[in-house]
């Protein structure tokens, strides 16, 4: 993509990547990923961010076709992870006389990381710096999603840079603004990124919105995915939500099958679900990464887990994407339990054991030896009924 103006002197330069398959080398990109960044031009130039190191030359031709690199004055870094500074090494040397600033503690990272130890200023929480005709300022929101995270504010036009917070997995596919998609084909992965990538980190994300709602903010323009020119309110809003844990009514029904007993029970839960008129996914967490998984279950407030026993114990893909959720510290889910056993049972005891310890309600737990038969896939569907009637009630629907 090409640099476009977002805002009078303010423009985006960043590069989309479709080639990476795992992001962080764990999360699956099927869409692809932007790192945006920004150029603010005054009478003193700012690039706002930068790219991962293998997109370094084009990103550095894409600010050229505004400015010529060497006349950046300012390297702002609003995060230390490679995705948004992988470029910095480039860009020092094609801009020496450049000013890096950062959040206090990204100083021994730039030294860590890159080597870079000379003309680096940390700049304070809150701190101002008029470039002439544009001013900015600095705003720590440590932990959003690593300690030395800021979000950067330019004044004039009332542009928030927020590095993390407000976006998204999911290449630009030719547009930069939300109001140019449908919304529908990007929200998946905004969650998605949500709950792998800053869910764990919550209670920093409501801090950092509680922090930054005083300003006149007009565009939110993160470092990854859309930039929000119209109704900026509503990733903050959605952000908020999955923050405070808020699920929508429904269910993600996150089931492992050896042999398909564990699955027959899954689909008549499903279909008791379905007939309260809740919206349920069915998950086969031996087959979908648990990146889906960890976003289905943080977006509704419904949680059916089921599981064969295995080794004694639970099946180990669902065990792992409990393990997700519990490391994502995930809260307010009710559940529903269920599974097959063979010569010896295990997995409903674990399951049970577990969800407690994570403070979730359970409604009703089924488990059956063997293959189910008429009598069970009718409990089944009853329980995937009492599950979702209990939503429904807290839900007040």
């Amino acid at each position: 993509m090409v640099p476009r103006e977002i805002r009078p002197g303010i423009f985006w330069v960043g590069v989309n990547d479709r080639t990476t398959d795992l992001f962080e080398g764990i999360w699956p990109l099927p869409h692809g990923v932007s790192y945006n960044a920004y150029l603010v031009v005054g009478r003193k130039i700012a690039l706002i961010d930068s790219v991962k190191e293998h997109y370094a030359e084009e990103f550095v031709r894409n600010i050229a076709e505004v400015v010529e690199p060497a006349r950046i004055d300012y390297l702002v870094v609003n995060h230390m992870e490679p995705d948004h500074s992988g470029a910095l090494p480039l860009l020092r040397r094609m801009a020496p006389n450049a000013e890096i600033l950062a959040a206090p503690p990204a100083r021994p990272m730039l030294a860590g990381f890159y080597g870079i130890a000379e003309r680096v200023r940390a700049v304070a929480d809150g701190e101002r710096l008029d470039l002439g005709g544009k001013i900015l300022s600095f705003h720590h929101i440590p932990f959003v999603h690593w300690p030395e995270t800021m979000a950067t504010y330019e004044e004039t036009e009332g542009v928030l840079f927020p590095c993390d917070a407000f976006g998204g997995f999911r290449a630009l596919d030719g547009v930069l603004f939300a109001d140019e998609v449908d919304f529908s084909l990007y929200e998946d992965e905004i969650l998605r990124y949500f709950a792998n990538i800053v869910g764990m980190q919550s209670q920093a994300v409501l801090r950092a919105i509680e922090k930054l709602k005083g300003l006149r903010i007009e565009v939110i323009a993160p470092s990854h995915g859309l930039i929000w020119r119209k109704n900026p309110e509503r990733v903050v809003e959605l952000y908020a939500r999955w923050a405070r844990m808020e699920g929508e009514a429904g269910v993600a029904l996150i089931f492992g099958s050896m042999y398909g007993e564990t699955r027959k029970a899954a689909e008549a839960l499903a279909r008791g679900v379905a007939e309260e008129g809740l919206p349920v996914r069915v998950l086969d967490a031996g087959r979908i990464h648990p990146s889906f998984l960890v976003r289905d279950a943080w977006r509704f407030s419904g949680l059916a887990l089921g599981s064969p026993t295995y080794d004694a114990g639970v099946f180990p893909p669902v065990e792992y994407a409990l393990r997700l959720l519990e490391r994502k510290r995930l809260k307010n889910r009710v559940v529903a339990l269920f599974g097959s056993h063979g010569w010896k049972g295990g997995a409903l005891r674990k399951l049970r054991e577990k969800v407690e310890e994570l403070g979730w309600e359970v409604v009703g737990e089924l488990g059956f030896p063997g293959e189910p038969g008429p009598g069970e896939l009718s409990g089944a569907r009853e329980l995937g009924k009492a599950l979702a009637q209990r939503i429904k009630t807290l839900a007040k629907i």
